[in-house]
């Protein structure tokens, strides 16, 4: 038995390692195909590929929003000055003003790259393949926390298809009794109309015979009802192999409901009218849900 998945759900993994502190979020909801976004900080972009593979291999259906957010530790070190090239800088520039260096000059000079190392001041800085490994592992969590929770909304969303399947098998059940009637009432609509149209009896009675059998064929449900009970069958079969089911599961609910508008435009009774508008509306209840089924 497989299992049936929704697409809606959220997960969130976070972690800290020497560099800073860090946070995946992943976020689905409906779509007819599988539409991965991946948001990362500068320097991870590396990262967008492998989420978007990861991704394809745990979901069919649904749009995806992975995030990454990074904190960058306060760095406890002190800056680091390269006093050889400040030292160079700082002659060339007497060189050029002929005079001493005013202490405005000398910080113009500091600020040049290179002079102050001041530690990681970017996610740029601390995206080695270290970071990236780990922080491709932790994706797959978010990921694997997402399916999760995909998995136990379509666990509410099986329990609620199959009632609904339930309520459609019993509807078609009162249908089928009161489709024994339809003769009967093909017969009685035709004789009505047969004395108020032909009062002094002109009309063969081989041919009135034949125009009651013929619409009587014409009136029968017995086809959409074995069609309805066979679809209704083969929506227990694809709850029970799990997902993705989606749209085979929206396709059905179309084929239902092809058979109950014949059902409801061949009725000669109340009774069987109410029995397939009772059944459309489940239908599109059926339909309404598989929407949000993988």
């Amino acid at each position: 038995m497989g299992t049936l998945s929704g697409m809606t759900g959220f997960a969130r993994v976070t972690g800290e390692a020497a560099w800073g502190g860090w946070a995946w979020e992943a976020k689905s909801v409906n779509g007819r195909s599988l539409d991965v976004r991946v948001n990362v900080p500068p320097g991870a972009e590396a990262l967008e590929r492998e989420v978007k593979a990861m991704a394809a291999a745990r979901f069919n259906r649904g749009s995806l929003q992975v995030g990454l957010r990074i904190e960058l530790a306060a760095s406890g070190a002190t800056a680091v000055i390269n006093e050889a090239l400040l030292a160079d800088l700082a002659q060339a520039a007497r060189k050029v003003s002929g005079r001493e260096l005013s202490s405005e000059a000398i910080a113009t000079l500091m600020a040049v790259k290179g002079v102050v190392d001041a530690g990681a001041t970017s996610t740029r800085d601390v995206m080695d393949e270290a970071a990236i490994a780990l922080l491709t592992a932790a994706a797959g969590e978010a990921l694997d926390g997402l399916a999760e929770g995909r998995r136990a909304e379509g666990a509410s969303l099986a329990v609620l298809l199959g009632d609904l399947l339930n309520e459609m098998e019993r509807l078609t059940g009162v249908a089928e009794t009161f489709a024994g009637t339809q003769p009967d009432l093909i017969r009685a609509k035709l004789t009505k109309q047969l004395e108020d149209l032909d009062r002094e009896g002109r009309v063969d009675a081989e041919r009135y015979a034949a125009e009651v059998a013929l619409s009587a064929a014409k009136a029968d449900v017995r086809e959409e009802l074995d069609r309805l009970a066979a679809h209704i069958k083969t929506g227990r079969e694809l709850l029970k192999a799990g997902s993705p089911a989606g749209r085979k599961l929206d396709f059905l609910a179309q084929e239902l409901n092809r058979e109950a508008n014949t059902l409801c435009s061949k009725s000669l009774s109340l009774d069987l009218t109410n029995a397939g508008l009772g059944l459309k509306g489940v239908i599109d209840q059926f339909k309404e849900q598989s929407a949000n089924v993988e």
